[in-house]
C-alpha cells in the first residue's frame, strides 16, 4: 500500500490485533523506512513486514516524452502547476533500502516486481528475517521457490495496484487468485499467501480451502482511519464496485488495477503516452499530488481491486476482529 495509505498507525494496529502489519517501503528513501518502522515499532511489540520493490526499473527512457508531456500540460494548467518536465534518471534505490531493512531487522522482509540477488536473500536469511515473495503465475512461484523463500504471495488477477508479474506479460499473467494458489500450492512446499479480491473472512476461508496458509488483504484497510487515504482518494473510490476497475499503466508505467477516471480514459493505454517505470510514476506525481488537494479523484490513481464494493470503513482492529469472527461462523 505504497503511496500513502499505507502507515505505521495501520501497520501497528494489524499487527496489534493479531496479523501481520506491513511497512510500503518501495517509494521511500532509507531515512523514510527508517522513520516508519521506529513509529511503528513504538506502536506495537508485534511481528512487522516491511515491503520493497526488487525490479521492474528502468534507467532509461526508449520514447519520444513529447507527446505524453502535452497531454499533461492542460491538466496541469486547470490545476495550476508549472508545465509538465520529464524526470531525470535516478539509480535503483534497492540497494540502498535493503541495506536499511538489514539493519533494522524486522521480522518479515517480502518484495515485488521481481527476486532480490541471491547475495541478499542469503543476508536475509542470516539476519533472521523471514521472506516472502510475490508471483502472479505458476512460474513465478516455482522461481520464487527455488530461490529459498520462505512464503510465496500469489497475487490474482483481482488484486488492486501493482501487478507483481515479473516473468513475462502482465497480460499473460491475469490468473484468479483461488486457482492461483492451488496451482502454486501443488506445486511447491513454501507456503502459499492469497492475495486478491479477498475482503471477507468467509473469503478467507475459501481461500484457506484452495490450499493458502494464509492471506494479504490490502484493498479492505483503505476505509480504516489509521489508513493514510487521502480524502479525494477514498471519495473516489466510495460507491464503487469490482466492474469500475481496470487494468492500467497510465499513472506509473507499470500495470496496476484501479478505479477508472478520466486520467486512464485519456490516455487509453497508448504507447506514446506512456512512459516506463518509474518516469511514468514521477511524470504523474505533481499532477497526483495537486489533484488530491483539490479534491480531483478524476486525476488521481485509485487503486483498489475488485472487492472495492465490500469495503468496511471501521478501525483496524474491529476490521481483523471482524474478520476473525466471519471465518469462525464460515467454518
Amino acid at each position: 500500500m505504497a503511496g500513502g495509505p499505507g502507515t505505521p498507525a495501520l501497520a501497528a494496529a494489524v499487527s496489534n490485533a493479531g496479523g501481520l502489519g506491513s511497512l510500503a517501503g518501495g517509494y521511500s528513501t532509507p531515512a523514510d523506512i527508517e522513520r516508519e518502522f521506529v513509529s511503528a515499532r513504538s506502536l506495537t511489540t508485534a511481528p512487522l513486514n516491511i515491503n520493497l520493490f526488487a525490479g521492474g526499473f528502468h534507467d532509461a527512457i526508449d520514447r519520444d516524452p513529447v507527446p505524453v508531456l502535452g497531454l499533461l500540460r492542460p491538466i496541469h494548467d486547470e490545476l495550476q502547476l508549472p508545465p509538465p518536465v520529464v524526470p531525470s534518471p535516478a539509480a535503483d534505490p534497492f540497494a540502498q533500502q535493503i541495506e536499511t531493512v538489514l539493519r533494522l531487522r524486522p521480522e518479515v522482509f517480502s518484495f515485488t516486481f521481481g527476486i532480490p540477488s541471491a547475495d541478499v536473500l542469503r543476508e536475509l536469511r542470516a539476519a533472521g528475517i523471514v521472506i516472502l515473495g510475490t508471483a502472479t503465475t505458476l512460474a513465478e512461484g516455482e522461481r520464487l521457490a527455488a530461490a529459498g523463500v520462505d512464503g510465496i504471495v500469489a497475487q490474482g488477477a483481482e488484486a488492486g495496484a501493482h501487478r507483481g508479474t515479473f516473468a513475462g506479460s502482465f497480460e499473460e499473467s491475469m490468473v484468479p487468485t483461488l486457482e492461483l494458489v492451488r496451482q502454486i500450492s501443488r506445486a511447491v512446499p513454501a507456503p502459499v499467501i492469497a492475495s486478491g479480491g479477498i475482503m471477507t473472512g468467509t473469503e478467507i476461508v475459501a481461500a484457506l480451502k484452495a490450499g493458502a496458509a494464509a492471506v494479504q488483504l490490502g484493498t479492505a484497510f483503505l476505509a480504516c482511519p489509521e489508513a493514510g487515504t487521502s480524502a479525494a482518494y477514498r471519495a473516489g473510490i466510495a460507491g464503487k464496485s469490482g466492474a469500475d476497475t481496470v487494468i492500467t499503466r497510465a499513472y506509473s508505467g507499470r500495470a496496476a488495477r484501479g478505479v477508472r477516471n478520466a486520467f486512464i480514459d485519456l490516455v487509453q493505454e497508448r504507447e506514446d503516452f506512456i512512459l516506463p517505470f518509474p518516469f511514468q510514476n514521477s511524470l504523474t506525481r505533481p499532477m497526483r499530488t495537486a489533484a488530491s488537494k483539490a479534491m480531483k479523484p478524476q486525476y488521481l490513481s485509485l487503486w483498489a481491486g475488485t472487492g472495492v464494493e465490500r469495503m468496511r470503513a471501521m478501525p483496524a482492529a474491529e476490521l481483523v476482529a471482524t474478520l476473525v469472527r466471519e471465518m469462525d461462523d464460515a467454518l
